[in-house]
């Protein structure tokens, strides 16, 4: 499958501690490879990122991408970055 980042989660990465981005870098590759890699956890979400999916990148950091086609390929276009509370956490009233 192809892969597409943001520019704007290019820019988190670099801010990110080097472990973090050496850990994207490696499950990328491995998403290349095989997108249902039991590593990486891909799965669908739902509530404000229906029609999204999610890879673990560590055990707190998740990268969130949407498949799109473009003729005949696939292509992962990952646009958010970011720690598991970050991402999800729910506000509460």
């Amino acid at each position: 499958m192809n892969v597409k980042l943001d520019p704007d989660l290019l820019k988190k990465l670099k801010k990110l501690d080097i472990r973090i981005r050496n850990s994207f870098r490696e499950k990328i590759l491995i998403f290349q490879k095989n997108p249902n890699e039991s590593l990486l956890n891909n799965h669908e979400l739902r509530d404000q990122y229906k029609g999204l999916r999610s890879i673990d990148i560590t055990n707190d950091y998740r990268a969130i991408y949407e498949e799109m086609t473009a003729g005949e390929d696939t292509i992962a276009y990952f646009s958010i970055l970011g720690t598991h509370n970050e991402l999800y956490k729910r506000s509460v009233n």
